[in-house]
């Protein structure tokens, strides 16, 4: 593995989450020794970011210690992205993931043109996406979309030549979230990141939410599954009797890692070492509130040291009571966002050799 030993630099300290646990990056780039796997990301170059089962393990962990090694140091000044535009194309409503990629591209010197509301673009008169996808290859280097439709990055992409980034369409996925998702795990207990994961450190992860029609919770599980060394087992929570979708079908059953379903969250929430909640999904042709009778709160039978995820926003499925507890690694998962997507920025843009000793 072509792996370069960064020079010692010293850190930053940036503001991070006001509430619940603080994640600093400097213990997960301990635990690789400082090295960042550039050949990891140079293998993401010039591609486009749709699909989570487009990963592997070793590129999670590369992505998460480029992350890291942004988010500890002022690279800002290096102006990794200057002269890249990114168009950031918004048809469905968005606040973190718009913002966050708004702001990881500015930070670093890139510029951004943003459609903010599918409704000002030529959408409303008709258009189809794969006319608009013929503008944007000279309009911007890099697309950034959300859509409703589980089919339009095939749509977009039928002309587009620029490297696409899902930012999420309708029940299909989103790659980005699922890898800030995973930099929160890793950040949490870097261990989780090793070969040899000492066995009394690996999780059992609750998931409390319906995979097949979340686009979220669908990502992080299609990604949770290549982490057999951190994850014990799985333990699927929902109101549906088949709650997992045909995408995730022949990866569960590949994966050595052992997967229940139960309807139940008392049942299993006293063993869960990191529950994944989410309320919001898509049925049919638009996005609805979950059966809340799985609801976190103060009162909620969690294991000691036990974390809570949530890919937010939140509706009544969490509990505002949890945000002052150490059980909340959800604020601390969103304040990572940023530089999750600066890190898949840079590679995918072949910006590496901008950032000094990487």
């Amino acid at each position: 593995m072509n792996r370069n030993k960064n020079v010692a630099v010293p850190l930053i300290d940036r503001a991070t989450n006001s509430k619940g646990q603080s994640l600093p990056p400097a213990e997960l780039l301990a635990a690789t020794d400082g090295r960042i796997d550039r050949e990891a990301l140079e293998a993401l170059g010039g591609q486009s970011i749709l699909n989570p089962r487009q990963f592997d393990r070793r590129t999670v962990v590369a992505i998460s210690q480029l992350a890291a090694l942004l988010e500890a140091r002022n690279v800002e000044m290096e102006k990794p992205l200057d002269g890249k535009i990114a168009i950031t194309a918004f048809f469905e409503a968005s606040t973190r993931t718009r913002l966050s990629f708004e702001s990881a591209i500015l930070r670093l010197d890139g510029k951004v043109l943003s459609v903010p509301d599918g409704q000002v673009t030529g959408i409303a008169k008709g258009e189809s996406l794969a006319d608009i996808g013929e503008m944007f290859n000279t309009y911007g280097d890099v697309v950034i979309m959300r859509h409703p439709e589980t089919n339009s990055m095939d749509e977009i992409r039928k002309n587009l030549q620029r490297p696409l980034i899902n930012a999420g369409n309708g029940s299909g996925h989103h790659p980005s979230q699922a890898l800030i998702d995973w930099y929160a795990l890793l950040k949490w207990r870097p261990e989780l990141c090793t070969e040899d994961c000492p066995p009394e450190r690996r999780i059992h992860l609750g998931i409390i939410g319906t995979p097949g029609s979340m686009r979220a919770v669908k990502s992080f599980l299609r990604l949770s599954l290549m982490f057999p060394k951190a994850v014990d087992r799985i333990t699927l929570v929902s109101e549906m009797a088949d709650p997992v979708g045909l995408d995730l079908t022949e990866p569960i059953e590949e994966s050595p890692i052992p997967i229940e379903i139960t309807n139940d969250v008392r049942e299993v929430l006293d063993d869960l070492d990191v529950v994944y909640v989410n309320s919001i999904a898509f049925l049919g042709d638009s996005y609805r509130n979950l059966d809340n009778r799985y609801k976190l709160d103060r009162s909620s039978k969690l294991k000691p040291g036990a974390v809570i995820m949530h890919p937010l926003a939140r509706n009544n499925e969490l509990s505002e009571d949890l945000d002052e507890t150490d059980h909340n690694l959800y604020f601390a998962q969103a304040a990572g966002a940023v530089f999750v997507r600066q890190a898949i920025l840079v590679a995918v843009l072949q910006r590496l050799d901008r950032i000094s000793d990487l």
